[in-house]
């Protein structure tokens, strides 16, 4: 399959993960009193109910308050959305062996530091993947990671994951090319990032924005396909 193909496929993946949000905010699904693990479950109900979607290729994520300080490795105990709330999702649906990985936040209530952050996410997002779609026949991994931090540190925030993103593909990429650091937009990954995979294959690359505060307890997640 040529690499035409399969950015398509990885970006029909990604349309059809991003109705999601749009089902979670129609449907009113965000509420306080209600837990994460119980938001998550709600959104796997209507993942399958909806898209059909029978697996996702790595942990589903709901993260509230505090808890959205932590980056995606961490396990962090379950909370209680309260009436003024930061919250974020991290998803990684399948769809017809084809991967997607989205992360959005939403607030609730009128927190301005919430509202800002969240926004920062997006805007930085934004920036990062206009930098990299034109810098991306030189750029190495470990530079565009220290963009992105540079950019969340002008915007007031600290970046809050020890990646900026990774490689997609088909599924399971991550037993097809392994999960090695030269798979990651990493501080030590010294690779180009428009260098083939092991395979031979050009990479197809997701970025993620993590942004915390770690005085007011709040963080922000923002990732999509470049």
């Amino acid at each position: 399959m040529n690499n035409a193909n399969i950015l398509n496929n990885l970006q029909i993946a990604e349309k059809k993960a991003l109705q999601l949000f749009d089902e979670i905010i129609a449907r009113k699904l965000i509420v306080s009193g209600k837990t994460e693990l119980e938001l998550n479950n709600e959104i796997y109900a209507l993942a399958t109910d909806l898209l059909a979607i029978e697996k996702f290729w790595h942990k589903r994520i709901v993260r509230a308050g505090k808890n959205t300080l932590f980056p995606y490795s961490e396990n962090p105990p379950d909370l209680v959305f309260r009436d003024n709330e930061i919250l974020f999702f991290d998803f990684g649906p399948v769809f017809e062996e084809w991967e997607a990985d989205i992360g959005k936040t939403f607030v609730l209530g009128t927190n301005e530091s919430m509202h800002q952050i969240q926004r920062d996410s997006e805007t930085i997002w934004e920036k990062a993947s206009k930098f990299y779609q034109n810098n991306k026949s030189e750029i190495k991994a470990s530079d565009f990671y220290a963009y992105v931090s540079s950019l969340a540190e002008k915007a007031g925030w600290e970046y809050g994951n020890e990646h900026s993103g990774h490689i997609i593909g088909r599924f399971p990429h991550e037993k097809l090319l392994t999960d090695e650091i030269v798979n990651y937009i990493h501080p030590e990954n010294n690779t180009k990032m428009n260098d083939l995979d092991r395979l031979g294959n050009e990479r197809h690359w997701i970025l993620e924005v993590h942004l915390i505060d770690r005085e007011k307890e709040i963080g922000a997640f923002y990732e999509r396909l470049m």
